[in-house]
């Protein structure tokens, strides 16, 4: 500004406190006095910015010095004489890790491996015959019983990627990515039913209350944004996914680590945006307040949810600025959102895996997209095709965005289902039941060897037959990338330590780069 312009400065909580000061340093600058009113005045008036921050800058460097360090995490800016440990500040694993975030592509309702990616020939041979009964002995299904027959897959197999894995005509663009996933056609779980089985992925258990991975994740490791929450879940499936939000809550873990669900279109976060005649200033005073009453309280109590409390209101006011500047895929260029096949303003699982590119670019920690819609069992034909149509560009899109923006190395995207299905038919000639007994997933990303397929099902593909891995597998070789020992990462809960995965769990070591 040139000198001589008068300036307007909007005045904070502090004013007065803020104007004795500047009183008395010009007074002691200048040798004018209160006592000379008009003088006084005239010559506040025509203070210029150049003599303010030459008399304050040790004021400045101090303002300047607390932001940054509340950025970082060490002060929250609570006044003067309070400081505090910011809860969700980055912590350091057990051991260096190989990933620092995930994108869990969740497909729940269990997509069908015997039309994407176990090929069975043998079970294509004996399509429209039964089972050999010795197969079933034991066996316990949700809805058809053992006089089902045999149903050969539905889509053709070819041969795709250095390796030559077998891969259905239904992911062409998932074909193309073969070389940087990891393939592993020997999932197994202990559930057969919806929720317990998403449960069991998401959480290592089968009853609510268990505090999720993605929760587990910020609970280890902290986050990287100050601006968006640490855990973040976009649901853009028919319906909500059957265990609803215990797939992403915190459980008996602070509620903190609570996935924060999001919206591809409109607000982000609802009620986001201030309601009409409420400011900015009135909302950070009310907030001010407000969170000085529970600091109050916490000091008395100790009571982390309170801890938590404070976050979430400070996350909340910052986010309306932040969240809707990581939500604007009309930012992103032309030929980006046509190789995820996104269209900004609309609610699709192709929106939400750009949107998760985005987050994590921004320090998100976890997202977690579900896309609700895969259990056929009736209509599979038609049902694949609708679903693999709606989410095979956008994954491999995902995979190849992030390898190009240098991300892959150090994110783990993860696709899969709660289980998998029957190689027995049900609902006529065109369906097939829920199967915990063998399924597929893939994952991609630093510390996996890409391009590699591991495990084999049996010629059925009703049983694993070789290479074994549990969802508690699972779940200890993503917390082994992430730095984490599974057996070390515990909470204290009614008197035992608790764990991602509970007391079972072995490293998938073949896998491992």
């Amino acid at each position: 500004m040139a000198d001589g312009q008068s300036h307007d400065f909007e005045l904070g909580r502090n004013d007065h406190q803020i104007m004795n000061s500047l009183n008395m340093s010009y007074a002691q600058s200048t040798g004018l006095t209160s006592a000379d009113p008009s003088r006084f005045a005239k010559g506040l008036d025509l203070m210029r910015r150049r003599w303010f921050l030459q008399q304050c800058g040790l004021g400045l460097g101090h303002i300047a010095l607390t932001t940054l360090m509340a950025e970082a995490g060490d002060l929250e800016l609570a006044g003067p004489d309070r400081s505090s440990v910011n809860p969700m500040a980055p912590k350091s694993p057990h051991f260096p890790a190989k990933i620092k975030n995930v994108i869990l592509l969740f497909m729940g309702g269990g997509p069908s491996q015997f039309e994407m990616f176990d090929y069975k020939p043998e079970l294509e041979r004996l399509d429209g015959t039964l089972p050999p009964a010795e197969l079933l002995d034991g066996y316990r299904a949700a809805f058809i019983n053992p006089n089902s027959k045999l149903l050969g897959p539905k889509f053709k197999f070819e041969k795709k990627g250095s390796a030559g894995t077998h891969i259905s005509e239904l992911l062409p663009h998932t074909a193309g990515v073969l070389d940087d996933i990891c393939l592993i056609r020997s999932m197994k779980t202990d559930a057969f039913n919806h929720a317990p089985a998403q449960l069991m992925m998401s959480t290592g258990s089968q009853q609510f209350g268990r505090p999720s991975m993605g929760s587990w994740t910020t609970y280890g490791l902290g986050s990287e944004s100050r601006d968006l929450p640490a855990y973040v879940v976009f649901n853009s499936g028919k319906k909500g996914p059957s265990a609803g939000s215990g797939n992403w809550n915190s459980g008996f873990l602070p509620s903190l680590h609570s996935g924060v669900e999001f919206r591809s279109s409109g607000d982000p976060v609802l009620y986001l945006s201030n309601p009409p005649g409420m400011s900015d200033w009135s909302q950070r005073q009310s907030l001010q307040t407000v969170n000085e009453l529970n600091r109050r309280r916490l000091d008395v109590v100790g009571d982390p949810e309170i801890a938590t409390r404070i976050n979430g209101y400070e996350m909340a006011y910052r986010m309306q600025s932040s969240a809707p500047e990581a939500m604007a895929l009309s930012d992103e260029p032309e030929h980006m959102l046509k190789l995820y096949g996104a269209e900004p303003g609309k609610m699709s699982f192709a929106n939400n895996c750009l949107l998760a590119r985005r987050l994590v670019q921004r320090g998100v920690r976890f997202v977690q997209l579900f896309h609700e819609s895969w259990d056929q069992h009736g209509g599979l034909t038609g049902g694949l095709k609708q679903n693999c149509g709606d989410t095979d560009q956008a994954c491999a899109a995902l995979v190849k965005d992030l390898k190009q923006q240098g991300m892959l190395d150090e994110t783990l995207v993860i696709w899969g289902g709660e289980f998998g299905r029957t190689p027995m038919v049900q609902g006529g000639n065109d369906g097939r039941d829920h199967h915990p007994n063998s399924f597929s997933m893939w994952m991609a990303g630093g510390g996996l060897k890409p391009g590699l397929a591991y495990g084999q099902t049996d010629e059925l593909g009703f049983d694993v037959a070789e290479n074994p891995v549990h969802v508690h597998d699972l779940h200890a070789t993503i917390l082994h990338l992430l730095g984490f020992d599974h057996k070390q990462l515990t909470y204290r809960f009614q008197g035992r330590d608790y764990r991602l995965t509970d007391v079972h769990g072995e490293l998938v070591h073949d896998i491992l780069a």
